[in-house]
C-alpha cells in the first residue's frame, strides 16, 4: 500500500543535500527511494540510516533515458506512483573558465544538471497530471540566479537552464495541479567541493552551508498544502554575498 504521506524519489541521493532531504524525509514518516550512480555510496547511505522507515536504493544515471525509466518503474514497483520528485544530481568540473572549458566538460555538466533534471520530470509528470497533484523540487544554486567564476561557465549555464525548466513547468503545469520550487543554495559542504579548483580549507567548510541546512527548508516545502506554492528560494551563508 502506497505511504499516506508520499513517495519520494531523489536524485543524487547518495551523499551531500541528496542524502540530507532523504533522511529528513524518511524521518518525517515518507516513503523515500534514493538513486545514483555508485551502487557502494547508496548502499552505504541506506546502511547507515536508523530511521523506522528505510531508504531504499537503486543505480540511476540520470543522463540515460533507459537508466531513468527502469528507476522509476522500481520505485512505482516498490512504493507506489512518486508523488515527489527531488531533483538533486549534480557535478561541477575544476576548469572552469571558458578558456579552459572543453567541449567533453561542457556535454558532462549540461547533461547532468540540465538535461537529467529534465529526463526525471519527463518521467513523472505524466502521473502527476493524472492524479492532479504532485511536487518536484530542483536543488539548483545561486549559480543559477547570477553568473560568476566561481561555478564557471557549464555549470552557471546548466543551473540557468535549470531555472528556465522548473519555472516553465510550474507555469504550465500550474492548472493541474503540479507544484514545482526551484532551491538555489550558496556555498555548501558536499563532495561536489572536491572539483574546486583550489582545495578549500577546513575553515572555510566550517562557515558555509551544511547539506542538513538546506533538508528543513524541502521539509517544509513538503508539507504545505496542495493548495501554496514556493516558486523559489535562496538559503546562502551568511557571510556568503548574495547580489
Amino acid at each position: 500500500m502506497a505511504n499516506p504521506l508520499g513517495v519520494v524519489a531523489i536524485t543524487g541521493g547518495g551523499s551531500g543535500i541528496g542524502l540530507a532531504i532523504a533522511q529528513s524525509l524518511a524521518n518525517a514518516g515518507y516513503a523515500v527511494a534514493i538513486g545514483g550512480r555508485t551502487a557502494a555510496r547508496l548502499e552505504s547511505a541506506a546502511a547507515g540510516y536508523q530511521g523506522e522507515l528505510p531508504l531504499l536504493h537503486h543505480e540511476l544515471d540520470v543522463t540515460d533515458r533507459e537508466s531513468v525509466n527502469k528507476f522509476f518503474d522500481w520505485v512505482e514497483s516498490e512504493l507506489g506512483p512518486v508523488t515527489i520528485l527531488i531533483n538533486s544530481a549534480g557535478v561541477n568540473i575544476p576548469n572552469r573558465m571558458m578558456k579552459e572549458t572543453s567541449g567533453d566538460d561542457w556535454d558532462r555538466v549540461m547533461a547532468i544538471n540540465a538535461t537529467g533534471a529534465f529526463n526525471c520530470m519527463a518521467r513523472v509528470l505524466p502521473g502527476m497530471r493524472d492524479r492532479s497533484d504532485g511536487l518536484i523540487i530542483n536543488i539548483s544554486s545561486i549559480s543559477g540566479k547570477r553568473a560568476t567564476p566561481l561555478g564557471g561557465v557549464a555549470y552557471d549555464a546548466s543551473k540557468f537552464a535549470m531555472t528556465g525548466l522548473g519555472i516553465c513547468v510550474a507555469n504550465e503545469d500550474g492548472e493541474n495541479g503540479i507544484r514545482v520550487t526551484n532551491i538555489y543554495p550558496g556555498e555548501v559542504d558536499t563532495p561536489i567541493l572536491e572539483f574546486r579548483p583550489q582545495p578549500v580549507t577546513d575553515a572555510h567548510r566550517a562557515k558555509i552551508l551544511q547539506p542538513e541546512d538546506v533538508a528543513p527548508v524541502v521539509l517544509t516545502i513538503v508539507q504545505l498544502p496542495p493548495r501554496a506554492h514556493v516558486p523559489e528560494l535562496v538559503i546562502k551563508p551568511t557571510a556568503q554575498a548574495y547580489f
